[in-house]
């Protein structure tokens, strides 16, 4: 997903600034819009079908969450921006899905851009996928690009029950849960990559460094996916606890202090696993040089050991007339005597030097 977006950038190639063009993995499923209105006393939730009606939605006196997944209908983001007054460049922004992590203030909002990063069932690759969040006086809204799930349930179910702090707070604290939950998710993701990890080492070990030394790769590939998606987070969040906008109240603003310390942590973890993991390439190697060694000295010790043998086969290999050896009647044995004695005593001297 994440190599395909950089070959597509091609398409806004001569369209003026503020243009929403999807660029991106192409989907053809319809995109879900769902909205959740909530106050200390009241929960509504319901399944958008008229985009044109979220608007009523913005005057309530509540919050309002609007979540948008698949963001490749370029006329939804088009109409949700009509509704709410989105500037064109941020509609750009949130249709072009190789944004790096942000945070820009428009009049009336703010616009906030995180990677949702988690591991793919399948082929366990690292898969990235840019949410962009609008936080409101009393609205927030979310797009994300796929459509099969997110990290995001937690905070529904913690709203239906009304747990926690999130149903009595405003529209702030609603986007520090759901980066927070996105941070969440960093450490579920290094956990299994982590362990990982463990597992190459183990079988770096059991003698199948050749075949460790293509997940090494693989895996250095991701920890550097990951910390271009985690390092920029850093300074948004840092961004957004002192801002000086009235839509982060002084609360609020504690708790993104806490996510900050929380992405500080992954970023350590991260440089910490890339070290890690540029270690176990330096030892993978020297594990193959060592074993190629090994296997070197095995073949130059038997190749000592048959250098005096071809050496004495190759003179009784002559064809001289007189060789006084070829009318013995016990010259061929002794031959072979004599070359079974050279070859235990280099034997055993190589035993003595450790040679084998």
């Amino acid at each position: 997903m994440r190599r395909l977006i950089h070959n597509k950038r091609s398409r806004k190639s001569g369209l003026p600034p503020g243009t929403p063009v999807h660029i991106g993995v192409s989907k053809t499923e319809t995109p879900r819009v769902s909205l959740m209105y909530y106050d200390g006393a009241q929960l509504t939730e319901e399944a958008v079908k008229d985009i044109g009606a979220c608007g009523a939605w913005r005057e309530k006196p509540g919050v309002t969450w609007i979540n948008v997944e698949g963001v490749h209908r370029v006329e939804l983001l088009e109409q949700l921006g009509n509704c709410f007054d989105l500037h064109p460049l941020v509609l750009e922004d949130i249709a072009n899905t190789g944004q790096r992590p942000k945070v820009e203030d428009y009049e009336g909002y703010l616009y906030i851009v995180v990677r949702m990063l988690s591991l793919h069932g399948t082929t366990h690759e690292v898969v990235d996928e840019q949410v962009s969040l609008v936080l409101g006086p009393n609205f927030v809204i979310s797009f994300q690009e796929g459509i099969e799930g997110d990290l995001f349930n937690p905070i529904r179910e913690r709203l239906r029950a009304a747990k926690g702090r999130v149903r009595r707070e405003g529209a702030d604290y609603l986007v520090y849960s759901l980066i927070d939950a996105i941070v969440d998710g960093y450490f579920v993701l290094l956990e299994k990559l982590g362990e990982r990890i463990e597992a190459l080492d183990d079988r770096m070990l059991a003698n199948t460094a050749h075949e460790a030394s293509r997940a090494i790769h693989l895996l250095k590939s991701e920890m550097i996916w990951l910390r271009k998606a985690v390092w920029p987070l850093r300074e948004a969040i840092n961004t957004l606890q002192r801002a000086e906008s009235a839509l982060i109240r002084p609360a609020t603003a504690v708790y993104l202090k806490d996510v900050y310390d929380h992405t500080i942590e992954v970023i350590d973890t991260v440089e910490t696993y890339r070290d890690v993991l540029s270690g176990m390439l330096d030892n993978n190697l020297s594990l193959l040089t060592t074993r190629l060694n090994e296997v070197i000295k095995v073949l130059t010790v038997v190749s000592t050991i048959f250098i005096p043998l071809t050496f004495i086969t190759s003179i009784y290999g002559m064809n001289f007339r007189y060789m006084p050896e070829l009318q013995w009647r016990w010259g061929y044995p002794l031959v072979m005597l004599g070359m079974a004695v050279i070859s235990v005593a280099l034997f055993v001297y190589f035993r003595r030097k450790k040679w084998m």
